[in-house]
């Protein structure tokens, strides 16, 4: 494995520097994208809790490899060309958005309705009343759930591999074919996804205790 990340080294640094921004990306885009369906999903018009519950249902039921694929061969021949990195990326957003979505809306769930009334009582609109004061008690609800749909959504980046992303699993595909070294680089591989996955779940355990 040492001599692996001597002569490999760069590569297996590329790979790690696409994973971490693709999860980024992705992160910070179904975070605000859930959020938003979920409100949607909880709001007094019918018509926009169907909407909601239609993004969901279409993008938590087929599997993120169709909709990677999607973006990265249907998309590129009607619309624009997109890069295997992209795509993946969009893709991934979308997924972990649904699952996003229905966490945050269990935590709105949770709040005591007597919040909102309150809130609407003293003259804030129903938007407002969600905005200040139910959904900052709605995410400290969720912290573990969202905490692992995170780190799910770094294990998912390893679908851009199936699409040319150049993320850490496809320049280990590409070094175990060329090294041979099957077992090692998939070790090496998983130990740097570990680096990766580790710190986000200590850091929502603290986050969970600090707000608990």
């Amino acid at each position: 494995m040492i001599n692996l990340i001597h002569t490999y080294g760069s590569l297996l640094l590329v790979g790690l520097r696409h994973t971490l921004t693709c999860s980024l990306i992705a992160l910070a885009a179904s975070l605000l994208l859930g959020t938003v369906v979920a409100l949607l999903e909880v709001a007094p018009e019918r018509w926009l809790r169907g909407v909601a519950r239609t993004y969901i249902e279409i993008f938590r039921n087929i599997p993120l490899l169709v909709i990677t694929l999607f973006f990265y061969v249907v998309v590129p021949l009607y619309v624009i060309k997109l890069t295997g990195f992209v795509a993946g990326t969009i893709g991934l957003s979308l997924y972990t958005s649904a699952f996003i979505a229905e966490t945050i809306r269990s935590g709105i769930r949770a709040v005591d309705p007597g919040q909102m009334e309150g809130a609407r009582a003293n003259g804030l609109s129903y938007w407002q009343a969600m905005r200040v004061i139910v959904l900052p008690q709605a995410f400290r609800y969720v912290i573990p759930p969202l905490g692992n749909q995170f780190v799910n959504l770094v294990k998912n980046s390893s679908t851009l591999a199936f699409v040319g992303g150049f993320d850490l699993m496809y320049q280990g595909n590409n070094i175990a074919s060329d090294s041979m070294a099957t077992m090692a680089t998939y070790a090496v591989v998983g130990l740097l996804y570990l680096a990766i996955t580790l710190p986000i779940s200590s850091y929502m355990r603290y986050l969970e205790k600090r707000l608990a």
